[in-house]
This record gives C-alpha cells, sequence and structure tokens, in this order.
C-alpha cells in the first residue's frame, strides 16, 4: 500500500472554520442531536476514551484535556454533542458529529487512517459480539432491486453534473486513476484516468469491430475511448444526469454512430458481446446481488470473450461483520453500497459463472492519490461549490466522504482491484 515516501506534504483537509448553522430541513439528523442519556453519554466517553489511549493519535478536548498515544491531533470541540452521537448511532454519528462541526482534526485524513487500520478493534470484543443488537440495520429501501437501484443511484451521481465537474479532471473519470509514479500531480490526472482506461481495454482486446459492452457509464470516457478504436459501445448507466452529458460528450467526440447509451438496469441487458468492461459499479450492486451482477457478465460474454472488472474491496472478515449493518457513507453518500472482498468476488464468480480468473491487479495506492487530488480540489473550490447550492454542511460531509475514502487506501483497509475474465465455451 501508500508507502511514507508516497505521502505528500500535509494539507488541510478543508480550510479552518466556524460551521455555518445546520440546516434542519435538510439534515435534521445533523441538526438536532439523538436523545442520549447521561448513563449512555458516560459509558460510551469511558470506551472512547480508553479507545484513544491505546491509537497513535493526539486527542485534545474542549477543556484543554487530552487522550491518545501522540499522533495526528482529533479536536473534539463539543464533546457532549461528540459522545451522544457516538453512543446514540455509533459510526454514523461520528460523522454526523463531524457534519455539526463538533469534532475535527487538522490533517483528516492522517486521522481517520489510523481509525482504518484498527477498524477491526475499535469496538470492544464484548460489543462486537452484540453487534447486531446495537448496530443500526441497513434498511429495506436501500435493496438493490431494479427499483430500488435507480433511486439509490440517483441520490448520489444525479447530484449536479457541475458539482463533479468542479472537482474531477476534464475527462469526468469519477474512479482510480493509474499513475506511471506516486506521489502524483493535478496536471498528470486526466492522462492516469486515460491509462487506466486503456488497460482495461487492452484487457479486454478492444479494437475495430468489437462489440463492447459497459455497465456503467459514468459521464462517458471510457465508452468515448473504446468507439475511438472503432468498437461498437453499448453503455448501460441509471442516472439521467450522467447519460445526458455522456451523450453530449459522444456527439462533440463525433462518436455518436458508434456508442449507444441506454437507461438501463444491467439485469436487463440483452445482447452478445465480445467484451464486456464495468469499473467501480459492482460496489453499488449489494450483496445478495453479486451473483446477478457476474451471472450478467457470463450470460452477455460471447463464447472465448472477456471481461474487465474495476472493483473496490475491503477485508473479507470487515465485510461479513458489516454487510448488513447501516453506515454512515450508505446514509449520506452511496444507499444501498457495499463494498465486496476479493473473496466475496471468487465465490461469486466460481459458484455462479462459467467465467474464468485470469488475472487481479491491485494499486490501491494509486486510490489515495486521486482521492488526494479531488479532496484537495474540492477544498480550493469551497465557494463555488456554495454557488451551486450547496451549502456548508454539505461540503463537511463531502470533505469527510473523500477522505476517509483516502485514509482508507492509505491504511491498507480497503484495496482497488483490476479482474480479467475469460468466458469458458463449455457448460458447466
Amino acid at each position: 500500500m501508500t508507502t511514507a515516501e508516497h505521502r505528500p506534504a500535509v494539507r488541510p483537509s478543508a480550510p479552518p472554520s466556524t460551521p455555518a448553522a445546520v440546516d434542519p430541513a435538510r439534515w435534521p439528523d445533523v441538526a438536532a442531536p439523538p436523545r442520549a442519556s447521561l448513563a449512555r453519554r458516560a459509558v460510551t466517553a469511558a470506551v472512547l476514551r480508553r479507545t484513544f489511549e491505546r491509537l497513535p493519535l493526539r486527542v485534545r478536548f474542549a477543556d484543554g484535556t487530552t487522550g491518545g498515544q501522540g499522533g495526528p491531533l482529533l479536536e473534539v470541540h463539543d464533546p457532549t454533542g461528540f459522545y451522544g452521537r457516538i453512543g446514540a448511532r455509533g459510526l454514523i454519528g461520528f460523522g454526523e458529529s463531524y457534519m455539526a462541526g463538533e469534532w475535527d482534526a487538522p490533517d483528516l485524513v492522517a486521522v481517520l487512517a489510523v481509525l482504518a487500520r484498527n477498524a477491526a478493534t475499535l469496538v470492544p470484543a464484548p460489543l462486537q459480539r452484540l453487534r447486531g443488537l446495537w448496530a443500526p440495520r441497513r434498511p429495506h429501501a436501500q435493496r438493490n432491486t431494479p427499483n430500488g437501484a435507480r433511486t439509490n443511484i440517483s441520490r448520489h451521481y444525479d447530484l449536479s453534473n457541475d458539482l463533479f465537474a468542479l472537482f474531477l479532471d476534464d475527462t469526468l473519470t469519477y474512479s482510480a486513476a493509474l499513475f506511471r509514479a506516486l506521489p502524483a500531480s493535478w496536471e498528470l490526472l486526466a492522462a492516469a484516468q486515460h491509462r487506466k482506461i486503456d488497460r482495461l481495454l487492452d484487457l479486454t482486446e478492444v479494437k475495430a469491430g468489437s462489440r463492447v459492452l459497459e455497465i456503467g457509464t459514468g459521464w462517458g470516457e471510457l465508452a468515448i475511448r473504446a468507439a475511438a478504436r472503432g468498437a461498437q459501445v453499448t453503455s448501460l448507466t441509471l442516472s439521467r444526469e450522467q447519460r445526458d452529458l455522456a451523450l453530449e460528450r459522444v456527439a462533440a467526440a463525433g462518436l455518436s454512430d458508434r456508442v449507444r447509451i441506454d437507461l438501463c438496469d444491467y439485469r436487463e441487458a440483452r445482447g452478445t458481446y465480445d467484451a464486456v468492461v464495468s469499473v467501480e459499479m459492482i460496489e453499488a450492486v449489494g450483496a445478495e446481488f453479486w451473483p446477478d451482477y457476474f451471472r450478467t457478465l457470463d450470460d452477455r460474454l460471447a463464447p472465448q470473450g472477456r471481461a474487465a472488472v474495476q472493483a473496490i474491496t475491503m477485508p473479507h472478515e470487515r465485510m461479513l461483520a458489516s454487510r448488513d449493518t447501516f453506515t454512515w457513507i450508505q446514509k449520506y453518500i452511496f444507499p444501498g453500497g457495499l463494498l465486496p472482498s476479493v473473496e466475496a468476488v471468487a465465490d461469486a464468480v466460481n459458484g455462479h459463472t462459467r467465467l474464468r480468473t485470469e488475472r487481479r491487479d491491485g494499486y490501491g495506492a494509486h486510490y489515495a492519490e486521486t482521492l488526494r487530488l479531488w479532496r484537495e480540489r474540492f477544498t480550493e473550490r469551497a465557494d463555488e461549490v456554495a454557488l451551486l447550492g450547496f451549502d456548508d454542511t454539505f461540503r463537511r460531509m463531502w470533505t469527510l466522504y473523500l477522505a476517509y475514502s483516502e485514509a482508507g487506501f492509505r491504511s491498507g483497509y480497503l484495496d482497488v482491484q483490476q479482474y480479467l475474465f475469460t468466458k469458458e465455451s463449455l457448460a458447466r
């Protein structure tokens, strides 16, 4: 994973500021802290203080007291709100406490990376065994059925094309880039995104005349580059905002005769293709539908065809422990989202398809750098985010999301894989 020498000089995750008042209509659970008894807050405070004492963190409270073994600074401005939210809502409360401005960190990524490295032991073992009793369950409405998936995808990707354009590079590629060397710089990001896309197209041997199915359009860059090779591309998305802009970009590239973009669930795909490519879409599928997702790749792929999947992965034990839990990311960023493990991907592929895994390559350090560049760009353009109608609470939420994700890759808790699958000719 990312080595220390790859880590650039520390920059603040967000400009220091006093958070504006939280709009209760837009952010009801942030504006109104959950009810938490004195006893619950006291127990939470005792547990957290013991946890902090064994972590390489420096925790400073509003009254000037400190804790931790030393390391990146976590500042708790409002201990009552901080403990109350975590006591009532666990990690969701931790995220909401940040959104409310109750805690902060000069280097947010470094603090979150410490927590990610210790994720398996942050909650005491006795409470871990009782997780089913205290951890909130994922809402039934977030199941990724065909209708549920449309709603879940819209809540993230239909926020605003202009918002994403503020922090993505000109390719509008919203997935891990592949750099020649680390650390990376903004000027190299677009080329690194093309390098990633071209590697996927090379793995699937896309060339003139190839029939290509893309599951998850994004804003169209992969479809454009495949069509520029002479391929005929069918791309599927559930985001109207993405589809509209992707079609504009395809037309501007003069490739409308080679690219078709359908507002369509992957389970509704038809036809046979020489290559199937899907970049960081499996994270929105949900564990119960992973077999369906890989069966779709199998069913749509011609004999001797090739499929490439780019997937963010997490440790298998942590996936099993948290797969039914409702998380801050699911509540505020990716409804219905769940990262698979390498083992879960292997189980779904081997148990439900005729696909054969030819290779798997991980490059999580590159995702950490990609996310750093997005986060810094988002922070630099905070005033433009506000002009789009996104308030200070949203900005803190999005900053936490980008920093939280970057920390996951820097700590080694998360990885990103590029898979190559081939289609076996004979039925099992």
